[in-house]
């Protein structure tokens, strides 16, 4: 019997994130995703570039998923979009890049009108 593998992907412009539960399968089904992408576009992923990471997951089983991808480790939380992926949204320090961009934001709106 077929296990199905779920693997979730958000893409902007070249940037793409998956997301799949931190097993060697899943792991696996991503790299047939990349491989795949690589002969279907003629296009090379760039795996210096590429950071495996997971919340709450070991240590050493990331490390085990960087060498399956050949890649490094991602340290977690980071950013993308300018969110902040895997912080604590409870703790104030958190938000603290989001209000600042706000307000620089809204201090140019506020000049063009005044």
């Amino acid at each position: 019997m077929v296990k199905k593998v779920k693997v979730n992907m958000l893409q902007f412009v070249d940037d793409t994130l998956f997301f799949c539960e931190a097993n060697t399968k899943s792991v696996f089904a991503i790299k047939v995703i990349l491989n795949c992408f690589e002969l279907a576009s003629s296009r090379k992923v760039n795996f210096m570039k590429s950071r495996v990471g997971g919340l709450g997951v070991d240590k050493l089983v990331i490390q085990r998923f960087a060498t399956i991808l050949n890649c490094d480790v991602m340290n977690t939380p980071f950013k993308y979009l300018g969110m902040i992926v895997g912080g604590c949204h409870k703790r104030s320090a958190f938000w603290v890049g989001v209000l600042k961009r706000i307000k620089s934001k809204l201090g140019r709106w506020k000049g063009r009108f005044l």
